[in-house]
């Protein structure tokens, strides 16, 4: 299989199911093996963790893992990645809310962890959950998973 760029990265295969309930609630999701290319064409790994708050639609497990794989054979960088995942999200969900957070393995001795949360007012959110204000839901993941 070829490499490929950004661009190339396929959100029809994101499949979305029915919510099943009206009333508010969280899904947390632990994507552990996400894997891509780096803009040097090298293997970059991350955790990756979604909390999700549903309207009408929510997340086809199985199409999200294949999304994903996908990425194995896709040269872009952190931050490109994370916003194209953030949008594709959005797009084909419509959520609520939708926070990413994604925790970069080191590299040459560095990491990265990048945010994107649909509630911040810069992203066009109304800033009605005030969890991400000090430090995000994210940080109980490691008692949770």
């Amino acid at each position: 299989m070829s490499t490929q760029l950004y661009d190339a990265i396929d959100k029809g295969i994101l499949k979305a199911i029915p919510n099943p309930s009206k009333e508010a609630y969280e899904i947390k999701i632990k994507i552990p093996e996400f894997t891509f290319l780096g803009v040097k064409e090298q293997p970059d790994f991350a955790n990756v963790y979604l909390t999700f708050y549903p309207k009408g639609k929510i997340i086809e497990l199985k199409s999200l893992k294949q999304y994903v794989f996908q990425l194995r054979n896709i040269t872009v960088s952190y931050e490109r990645l994370i916003n194209i995942f953030y949008d594709h999200l959005m797009e084909v969900y419509g959520p609520d809310r939708l926070r990413i957070v994604m925790n970069c393995n080191p590299r040459g001795g560095i990491s990265s962890r990048l945010t994107i949360d649909s509630d911040w007012k810069v992203r066009g959110g109304e800033e009605k959950y005030s969890d991400w204000a000090n430090g995000g839901t994210d940080d109980n993941w490691q008692v949770l998973m």
